[in-house]
């Protein structure tokens, strides 16, 4: 069974082409505190973060069948937030850090009931920080411009 989505598909308050964003993920069963372990959680809520805003993206929640004992637990969370940068989570386990990890999902603790509110404007003051941490300058690298190889061919860089 799937994970049950729920998104906004147009959100009309927000600029078509915003500023640099990173797509962060919440473990929220009341979908306002970090309050869950990522393995075990019955939800994520997702905001997409620039430095001049943050926006509500979707809620994603996890059926009994995804839930502590079922093998696929892990698979189904991590398939899910395909498109996130970070998730933030009360607590983690070193197998699915190491997942997420290979799939471009920086993994991050919070303590348990820390308002997202709270880390939404942690995360947007180490954006507009001189050096960001290193997990929010490797998501910024790798969204950089995908024309940037062919560029530097135009201006007769060789392998």
């Amino acid at each position: 069974m799937l994970a049950r989505r729920l998104a906004i598909v147009h959100d009309s308050t927000f600029p078509d082409e915003p500023e640099q964003e990173l797509r962060i993920a919440f473990a929220s069963s009341d979908r306002k505190n970090v309050d869950q372990h990522f393995g075990s959680g019955t939800s994520f809520v997702a905001y997409a973060v620039s430095t001049g805003g943050s926006r509500f993206v979707e809620v994603i929640e996890f059926p009994p069948e995804l839930q502590d004992g079922n093998e696929g637990k892990l698979a189904a969370r991590i398939e899910a937030l395909r498109g996130c940068h970070a998730v933030y989570v009360q607590a983690i386990g070193a197998s699915a850090v190491g997942q997420l990890r290979a799939k471009g999902i920086h993994a991050q603790k919070a303590d348990r009931g820390t308002p997202i509110a709270l880390v939404i404007a942690a995360i947007q003051e180490q954006m507009d920080a001189p050096q960001p941490p290193a997990w929010i300058a490797s998501a910024f690298a790798g969204s950089k411009d995908d024309n940037r190889f062919d560029a530097m061919e135009e201006e007769g860089w060789d392998e």
